[in-house]
């Protein structure tokens, strides 16, 4: 550790400097300085640990060069040397937040006692901090759902706004502005179709990261949906800058890649934190397009004009261009969709066909038959009987309009949507059944990690996480933690093993980050809780 001296006095500077064996006893003697004024500057760049000041100088003072260190360095200590016996001074000094006052004169060997007194405080704080970043590091995946969470309560506005925005508050987000605006962008790669995804896609959506918080922008993940950009700011106007500036970002940046399809569907400013579920659904309606075209666009939901379906007229069936019935729009819309876009997905197929297009009978029985094999194809490659869908003469009024055809569609489309949620459930229970016999297996392992649960299981890491969690209901980290802590919890209690060998066993290398980790989790040290101190019902 690093000691700086500053002492107008030149005896006693001197005497401080030459009579200790700084080095001897582990510390280095990194500058000194006769006044305040002198020493900050070099403080500022020697970054001490300990400054040991007298308080009487010319100048600047002991106490307002403390100020200055503390708002600069709070991490500094301070020892305060005076001969003034007055108790103002120490009163003052205590709430500067100097470490200790010692009063003239001062031996060698009294200072430092009180010098490594101090410097244990330093690396057991030090060690504190450094335990926490480690921690809130292993628990980030948490925060991130946290985040996720955010994002559907302001969509969906189920909490009142002032619980909004505490909740945000927690998460180190402002909310606060005078108008908002959504856009839901999904960058895909189109060299893998599987997934879409690749070490591309990952770099350009970190790109845009950057670009939106340098912007002020709040940027949520919607895995595997893409990424939802929340804009915010004092005026509509500003609002509609905003979004044609990222919009530009984001073309600038596609531009410098090969393979990549963006779209983006942008809602409708709105002047209330309430009103954004709107803008969320005017959003998603734009961005339901993504699987009626096939060239990159961002859509604005307040400019869909007859010119995104090529300028169409009323729909007439002997003009009636059978490749606009697209099956691989259904099926792409089957295999990748969601639930909650389905309703928005149906009613841009059809205006994508022309305004009226399901006004003839004729055609309305066509293309609802025509959808009917469709979905019964898709359920039938996921081994599942085409007679878990409604048929289309399980009710003759489903051919009778309009409204009873698209319900009709919904509800079969929405059913073939959650029998997919179902399969892909039972094939992701054998996938996280196999990662949890690895955690039981090798939770002792100090570098197990979602990177290498993700490589023995052949997933991504991100994508691990979200199945992941919604399997067993809490993140990796809190499971992991949760299942080594319950270990270390039983050999406290059935084994006589000292506590640091207990923390190797159940896979913390480090004895004082452990100790660290179940004081925080369990609110006593394992020691207390071998002893008895609430050893029932802690948790």
């Amino acid at each position: 550790m690093k000691v700086f001296l500053v002492e107008d006095e030149i005896v006693v500077r001197e005497g401080i400097k030459n009579n200790i064996d700084w080095q001897a006893h582990g510390y280095e003697f990194c500058g000194e300085a006769s006044d305040g004024e002198l020493a900050f500057p070099m403080i500022q760049k020697l970054k001490p640990d300990i400054v040991i000041t007298d308080i009487c100088m010319p100048f600047m003072d002991g106490l307002a060069l403390s100020r200055l260190i503390k708002k600069e360095l709070p991490y500094t200590e301070i020892i305060v040397i005076s001969g003034y016996e007055d108790f103002k001074y120490a009163k003052e000094g205590i709430s500067i937040g100097i470490a200790q006052y010692l009063l003239k004169p001062v031996n060698g060997d009294d200072l430092i006692k009180e010098v490594d007194a101090i410097a244990f405080k330093i690396e057991e704080n030090r060690k504190e901090r450094e335990f926490k970043e480690k921690y809130i590091k292993e628990m980030e995946d948490n925060f991130l759902n946290k985040r996720k969470d955010l994002f559907q309560y302001l969509v969906t506005a189920p909490k009142p706004p002032a619980e909004l925005l505490e909740m945000a508050d927690q998460l180190d987000i402002d909310l606060s502005a005078m108008w908002y605006n959504i856009l839901l962008l999904k960058i895909q790669s189109t060299k893998y179709a599987q997934n879409g995804y690749s070490n591309d896609v990952i770099e350009i959506e970190d790109r845009l990261e950057t670009i939106g918080k340098a912007r002020d922008l709040l940027v949520f993940d919607r895995n595997p949906e893409g990424k939802a950009v929340l804009f915010k700011a004092d005026t509509k106007e500003e609002i509609i800058i905003q979004q044609e500036e990222y919009v530009n970002e984001i073309k600038k940046i596609v531009k410098g890649y090969e393979n990549i399809r963006y779209f983006g569907g942008i809602g409708e400013p709105v002047n209330r934190l309430t009103k954004l579920p709107f803008s969320f659904e005017r959003a998603s309606h734009a961005f339901a397009h993504r699987y009626l075209v096939e060239d990159s666009l961002i859509l604005d939901s307040s400019r869909i004009t007859p010119d995104i379906y090529s300028n169409k007229r009323d729909f007439d069936i002997k003009s009636m261009d059978i490749k606009q019935l697209d099956r691989n729009k259904i099926s792409e819309f089957l295999k990748f969709g969601d639930k909650g876009e389905t309703n928005y997905f149906i009613e841009e197929f059809f205006r994508d066909l022309g305004n009226n297009a399901l006004s003839s009978s004729m055609f309305r029985q066509y293309i609802i038959m025509d959808i009917y094999f469709c979905v019964a194809e898709f359920l039938e490659g996921l081994s599942f009987q085409r007679t878990e869908i409604e048929t289309p003469d399980t009710d003759p009024d489903i051919m009778q309009s309009e409204e009873s055809a698209i319900s009709y569609l919904n509800r079969i489309i929405v059913k073939a949507l959650e029998l997919r949620e179902k399969a892909a459930d039972n094939k992701y229970g054998d996938i996280v059944d196999e990662v949890i016999r690895y955690i039981e297996e090798n939770y002792a392992d100090n570098e197990l990690s979602l990177n290498m649960l993700a490589s023995h299981v052949n997933f991504s890491p991100n994508h691990l996480s979200m199945v992941f969690a919604q399997q067993v209901g809490q993140t990796f980290s809190r499971y992991l933690t949760a299942y080594r802590m319950d270990k270390a919890k039983e050999l406290l209690k059935c084994t006589s093993k000292r506590s640091s060998e207990i923390s190797r066993e159940v896979g913390y290398k480090d004895p004082h980050y452990f100790s660290y980790l179940f004081r925080k989790i369990h609110g006593m040290t394992p020691t207390q809780y071998r002893g008895g101190k609430g050893a029932e019902g802690e948790d």
